[in-house]
């Protein structure tokens, strides 16, 4: 029990920062949005990615802390199922946000962008519906959670996991077994995928400037630099 106690307040005092971090950035973007800036864009997907990451932070916090202090009765199923299905959902949506973000950073960079200029989402019209799609996306990859995860008080103990004081309950169906793992794993290697093109395409394209400029220095220290004085060499004939 003492160790844990121990446990429980390490978690918190590690993730406590995280979570005050999180909501920092989120009232500081809430702030600059409604300011009246140019990156309207960029503010609302960092408000919304800042959302998503204290959901998930607070999420684990409750269920770690409750099953760290052994009190496994609390939630019940219904709480379970949707602090659990909140923490998935959001852990997506964090996913998605990241590597929608650096798709517009790349495209909003870039002086010759691959795609037309009226598709670069330069204003809130533009975001609010793929935020939309991505909670829906994210909800309806995560909905197995929903039917399959029960409280380990009102599970046998071979199904109860002791760790947790929520368990996720494997289906008897092949099919529902192997369905969402699968489209989690889709899920997270396509926008992982787009979010490792859209940073390399940035760095790539950072870098040729930073050339320029080294170039330029280079060049100027160079004519700056007076012209030292050759010794004169005797010749004998």
């Amino acid at each position: 029990m003492v160790l844990n106690n121990i446990r429980a307040t390490i978690f918190l005092f590690l993730t406590g920062p995280g979570i005050v971090g999180n909501i920092s950035v989120f009232v500081k973007y809430m702030c600059a949005f409604f300011s009246g800036t140019a990156t309207k864009s960029v503010h609302l997907l960092s408000i919304h990615l800042a959302f998503t990451n204290t959901v998930i932070l607070l999420s684990e916090v409750t269920l770690k802390t409750i099953a760290m202090f052994g009190v496994r009765n609390v939630l019940g199923d219904v709480g379970c199922k949707a602090f659990v299905f909140l923490e998935r959902v959001a852990r997506g949506l964090s996913i998605s946000t990241s590597s929608f973000l650096a798709v517009v950073q790349a495209t909003t960079i870039s002086p010759r962008a691959p795609v037309p200029a009226d598709f670069k989402p330069a204003s809130a019209r533009h975001i609010l519906p793929l935020c939309l799609f991505f909670w829906v996306l994210n909800s309806l990859v995560s909905m197995n959670l929903l039917y399959y995860v029960r409280n380990t008080s009102r599970l046998n103990r071979s199904q109860a996991s002791h760790a947790n004081s929520c368990s996720y309950v494997l289906p008897r169906s092949q099919v529902m077994k192997w369905t969402f793992p699968i489209l989690m794993a889709l899920r997270d290697f396509l926008f992982l995928s787009l979010m490792g093109w859209a940073s390399a395409y940035m760095v790539l394209l950072l870098h040729k400037p930073h050339r320029h400029v080294l170039y330029l220095q280079k060049s100027k220290i160079l004519h700056q630099t007076p012209p030292r004085d050759e010794p004169l060499t005797a010749f004998s004939f």
